[in-house]
């Protein structure tokens, strides 16, 4: 009985396995022939090489305008070269400051002087690379020397304002210090000057990501006393790249801004300390204890101020611009050259930079070279394939913004789709981008194996994802695809899918490998060999996940764009912004009627009156319809388009040059309310979340922001966006029939 049923279990095994394959975009011939090159590409990628490329790349510091950075930039560019690709370097002239002074000590109530430094450990050989690492810093913080009384803010974004003001505690004339997280590192700074503060000081939490969570390195993953995490805090949700180039590349011959006239840089002096810097301060603050969720892992009382810290803050930058490097390299396509799939991951550092941004890099290297192999095997893309390894990104995304910026209006004609990743570790696949391709991006996950459970990644997440629901999907949502989230920002997608609307997809492994090293010198070879993909064998499954979507997109007779995913996400995000705005005029009516009540108090003291007493205006009447309209439209236009599609793919062909232009149809080029470099009308970053997106972000911040007049124009440019969409996909269909 058992051998006759692992008979049949043989036999069902290999009438699978030699069952045809289908992928979105091919005929049964061409899926076979993609099927084929695809399982030769998977087998290439070397786990070997990327870590010998890891030693080379992550050897030394390689910031912007650092000789590392410049001397990588040309070993990448040799190795291009080495596999026969088409390849060659555009420089770029940006902004990037470097600290010249930084001075951070508590004048009263005691004397403490902070140590502003990560020391080198004996057993990690990089760490002590000390003349030729980054000062911890903040790059495009305001210069400034000024003296105030501290005033803890918790993550310091704007709703931790709202808690102080219920308290009664104002940061005007003060300097804030906030621990890293709840949002974007620049939000911090951007909203403390808004309320009136003259400095902001950044700290890392041990709550965060420090000994809380287990053994600081060089024991654990986590990080240690003195680890501090540099970054930029450039205001990027008004635009990417260049801060003094919005808009345009930033070439020689360029119109710049001065740094005066730049709206990006921030206005007040910023710096980043460890934890170790931040605990004496924190602990001579007196004043209101601060709510449970503000309160970190440090083993004091955590309180607000102000005072009676008084602290002394120096930050002023040498403001220089320094060239960047982008390294470009072409396989050209065989039938249609002119439409281009691109692939992008960044090579700059603010560091040693192993896992952030080598551990993508070097996937994208082994792409690239696995590629070339299978040229010399015989196999033409019908589309050409771009690698980009873009420099500057850490600053602000300045390598790949001003490539964009630069090439825009032949990116806006060729540009079909633009595939990114950054750093890489162990566990689970994670994908974020254009919904319409949350079907192929699917697909190709089926069809790479998890190298630890050697079931699919896609399997892999789909359990993971259950054990997070506790309990199994049902059928159909165990049969059907796994969404991918929205992107906002924080990587090289962003000028590409919403300043120019080319859509995109953002890649990485992670999950199982945490740790507290982020933008500080330890992150380098020995903690990624010690604590992240030990045999690189990620860093294998990403260049095997994005190398298959890249050949996927470039050899279909037409690219495998899907809408009925994007429509139902769509819909969803206008349930959202619906609910949004009913919350917040519900919130409003019970605010009023407990103020009417005199039923404020403030939480520390029942004794004490609510501060803010003043009734806010009741928000109008919101007419969703044109919205909904849309986005009903959309949803019809899509599933008609699958069912013509489906029908007629002999004639699917004549769609190659149409099927991508769907997402540029979501711009408005007027952009965002005050932020008009962002064009996007469904995807952005928020105003206030920096790296976190804002779905829908005109409608949906008008309404977070209670700029009520804005709402109704802002419904009306969105609906107008997902109409125009609709209406190719409508026109697509008619071509089909």
């Amino acid at each position: 009985m058992l051998r006759a049923a692992f008979a049949l279990f043989l036999c069902l095994s290999l009438a699978i396995a030699q069952s045809p394959v289908s992928y979105r975009g091919y005929d049964a011939a061409g899926a076979a022939q993609e099927h084929e090159w695809e399982m030769k590409y998977r087998s290439l990628p070397s786990p070997a090489n990327m870590k010998a490329d890891m030693e080379r790349l992550a050897a030394h510091p390689h910031n912007v305008g650092s000789p590392y950075d410049n001397e990588n930039a040309q070993w990448i560019l040799a190795q291009f070269k080495s596999w026969g690709l088409d390849a060659h370097i555009e420089t770029f002239d940006v902004l990037f400051p470097t600290p010249k002074e930084r001075k951070l000590e508590m004048l009263s109530p005691s004397r403490f002087e902070a140590q502003l430094a990560e020391p080198p450990l004996s057993v990690d050989p990089t760490s002590n690379q000390t003349s030729e690492q980054l000062p911890t810093y903040n790059a495009y913080s305001g210069d400034g020397d000024v003296t105030a009384p501290l005033v803890y803010v918790n993550h310091g974004i704007p709703a931790d304002y709202e808690v102080l003001d219920r308290l009664g505690i104002s940061v005007k004339g003060a300097i804030v210090i906030a621990r890293y997280g709840g949002s974007w590192r620049g939000i911090k700074p951007k909203v403390a000057y808004e309320h009136g503060a003259i400095g902001c000081i950044i700290y890392s939490d041990p709550r965060d990501d420090g000994y809380t969570s287990g053994n600081v390195f060089p024991d654990g993953a986590w990080r240690p006393p003195f680890g501090v995490q540099r970054g930029s805090v450039a205001d990027m949700p008004l635009y990417a790249g260049d801060p003094l180039t919005p808009g345009v590349g930033a070439t020689k011959d360029a119109r710049r801004l001065s740094p005066k006239e730049s709206p990006v840089l921030m206005k007040i002096p910023v710096l980043p300390i460890s934890y170790s810097d931040a605990r004496p301060l924190l602990a001579a603050l007196g004043g209101e204890v601060v709510p449970p969720d503000w309160r970190g892992g440090l083993d004091i009382t955590y309180h607000t101020g102000p005072g009676p810290a008084k602290v002394h803050l120096v930050m002023k930058s040498n403001w220089d611009l320094k060239p960047i490097h982008d390294v470009i390299a072409t396989i050209p396509g065989s039938t249609l050259p002119d439409q281009w799939v691109i692939r992008g991951n960044h090579h700059d550092a603010w560091v040693n930079g192993a896992e952030d941004p080598v551990s993508g890099t070097i996937s994208l290297l082994e792409e690239a070279r696995s590629m070339s192999e299978l040229v010399k095997q015989g196999w033409r893309p019908k589309r050409t394939i771009v690698f980009a390894a873009w420099d500057g990104e850490e600053p602000g995304l300045l390598g790949s913004t001003e490539w964009a910026e630069t090439h825009a209006s032949e990116l806006s004609q060729k540009a079909v789709a633009y595939i990114n990743s950054d750093s890489n570790g162990r566990g689970f696949l994670h994908a974020g981008g254009s919904h319409s391709l949350e079907m192929l991006v699917n697909q190709v996950a089926r069809d790479v194996e998890d190298p630890e459970t050697h079931l699919s990644v896609w399997k892999r997440l789909e359990l993971n994802r259950m054990v997070g629901r506790r309990g199994a999907p049902s059928g159909e949502q165990a049969a059907g695809d796994l969404p991918i989230s929205a992107l906002g920002s924080g990587s090289d997608y962003t000028p590409f899918l919403q300043h120019l609307g080319i859509a995109s997809v953002d890649l990485g492994f992670g999950g199982e490998d945490g740790g507290g090293i982020y933008h500080s010198i330890y992150d380098d070879i020995y903690w990624y060999e010690h604590f992240s993909d030990r045999d690189f064998v990620y860093g294998r499954a990403l260049a095997q996940t994005a190398g298959t979507l890249v050949m996927r997109l470039a050899g279909a007779a037409v690219p495998g764009f899907e809408f009925n995913a994007q429509a139902r996400t769509f819909s969803t995000y206008l349930d959202q912004v619906k609910t949004l705005w009913k919350t917040t005029r519900d919130q409003i009516e019970t605010k009023d009627r407990l103020i009417e009540a005199g039923a404020y108090k403030a939480a520390s003291d029942p004794r004490k009156p609510f501060v803010a007493q003043v009734k806010e205006a009741m928000p109008p009447f919101l007419d969703f319809s044109p919205l909904e309209n849309a986005v009903d439209h959309l949803k019809r236009a899509a599933a008609s388009y699958e069912r013509a599609y489906a029908a007629n793919p002999s004639e699917s062909s004549a769609l190659a040059g149409k099927v991508y232009l769907t997402e540029r149809m979501l711009l408005d080029t007027k952009g965002l309310p005050r932020r008009p470099w962002f064009e996007h009308m469904v995807y952005a970053p928020g105003f206030y979340t920096g790296y976190g997106v804002k779905t829908l972000p005109a409608v949906r911040e008008a309404i977070d922001q209670k700029e009520w007049s804005e709402v109704g124009p802002q419904i009306a440019r969105t609906a107008a966006a997902i109409e125009r969409e609709a209406q190719l996909l409508d026109s697509m269909t008619s071509m089909l029939h």
